[in-house]
């Protein structure tokens, strides 16, 4: 049973484990991603998460801290300078963790850990962080007041498939200009490559007739000899 077993100790001294688990931080803190597996992905989360926190405060006493857990001058440097202004914003949740099937061998589960701000894939487009508030009862004035805000939300994405769509039918159109274009070429071509045909046969036919003497050339010869 698993009673009281909050920890998963990964088949490993706590010193090892430890140890594991500080390179993996700076690994996942240098490259943005990592592929291990399943159950050591979800330790280094437990482990990096509270350390991406510590960041935010780029203090003397934060920095000792962090460097205590990762034992790498130059991961803290990155830490403290890069990554924690862009995860400034974002109160928790920095890791996301995304399964990737068995390894081949021992058949083990297998996992992407990487950092949600450093994926392009999606984060992109306008992703404005809106500031959060506490749910409450609003009255109609309020709700009244919320209406055209969310008209004018959603009249940018409108534009934006407006443009999207024009421009698909832009691309469609010059697809189409261009097979025509190919076509036309093709015909002229073959159009080419059939005069010259042309050419050619005249031209052999007239050597023909000029090697081949007439009858009447050939009556005159008789009658001499």
């Amino acid at each position: 049973m698993r009673h009281g077993k909050k920890v998963n100790h990964l088949s490993r001294t706590d010193s090892h484990r430890r140890a594991m688990l500080a390179n993996m931080a700076s690994s996942l803190i240098l490259h943005k991603r990592i592929t291990t597996t399943l159950a050591k992905a979800k330790a280094l989360r437990v482990y990096v998460e509270p350390i991406i926190t510590r960041s935010k405060d780029d203090s003397t006493h934060s920095r000792r801290t962090v460097f205590s857990y990762l034992q790498n001058k130059e991961v803290v440097s990155i830490l403290f300078r890069d990554i924690a202004s862009k995860v400034a914003d974002r109160p928790g949740g920095y890791t996301r963790i995304l399964k990737m099937g068995n390894r081949l061998g021992d058949n083990a589960s297998m996992a992407l850990i990487e950092l949600v701000d450093y994926n392009e894939i999606y984060t992109s487009g306008d992703s404005v962080a809106e500031k959060k508030t506490t749910r409450r009862r609003g009255s109609k004035s309020k709700k009244a007041d919320d209406a055209p805000a969310a008209v004018a939300k959603a009249a940018p994405k409108a534009e934006i498939e407006e443009v999207v769509e024009a421009s698909v039918v832009e691309e469609v159109q010059v697809e189409e200009i261009q097979a025509e274009e190919i076509q036309a070429e093709e015909v002229q071509a073959e159009e080419v490559q059939a005069e010259e045909v042309q050419a050619e046969e005249t031209q052999i036919e007239a050597s023909e007739s000029e090697e081949t003497p007439s009858d009447d050339t050939q009556a005159e010869e008789k009658k001499e000899e």
